[in-house]
């Protein structure tokens, strides 16, 4: 086992730092969890453990982004949460962190869970291994986005910024976001 943490303190949690080792899904896997409309994990699979090194009183009843590596760009969560917030489904392409600094790719679709009169009751994600020729497209984007996100001071014009070059990017390819990701 590897150590856990660098023993720092990151808002209420321990920070945990990055190993730089990939783990990967198996082809069949599929990583299931659900939230409240906060964002706080009310349920989580076997593969979601297994990967991720947690055990179950250690993730439900925490915020999802417990799991959030360090090197994902802001900009693509501020659009997942603009859109499952709105009621929409969406896939994106994200890097998350196990509990001892190792990082693993997921494609996520993350859905609203809604009352029958349509206001959102929490969040539903189903998470797949991405292939290889989609991670060799979105490594290079998402580095640019966080450079991006890290040249600039202020983290509202960080973001900003960040979110118009990932909209430059899907306009370039005549497609939108939806459509380039289907297609990875």
């Amino acid at each position: 086992m590897h150590a856990a943490s660098s023993g720092k303190r990151e808002r209420g949690r321990q920070r945990i730092v990055p190993t730089g080792v990939d783990r990967r899904l198996g082809d069949d896997d599929i990583i299931v969890s659900k939230t409240d409309s906060k964002g706080r994990i009310v349920y989580a699979n076997r593969i979601f453990f297994e990967i991720s090194d947690y055990r179950e009183r250690e993730v439900i009843g925490r915020p999802h982004n417990m799991i959030r590596h360090p090197e994902m760009p802001r900009a693509i969560f501020a659009l997942l949460w603009q859109r499952i917030q709105a009621g929409r489904e969406i896939f994106a392409y994200v890097q998350n962190l196990c509990k001892n600094g190792d990082h693993y790719w997921v494609l996520a679709h993350v859905t609203p869970s809604v009352d029958a009169s349509g206001a959102v009751l929490g969040y539903h994600s189903n998470r797949r291994r991405p292939t290889d020729r989609a991670l060799d497209v979105i490594r290079p984007l998402y580095g640019e986005l966080l450079a991006i996100e890290a040249a600039e001071g202020d983290r509202g014009r960080a973001l900003e910024r960040s979110s118009a070059r990932l909209r430059a990017w899907a306009d370039a390819r005549g497609e939108s976001y939806d459509a380039l990701m289907f297609a990875l």
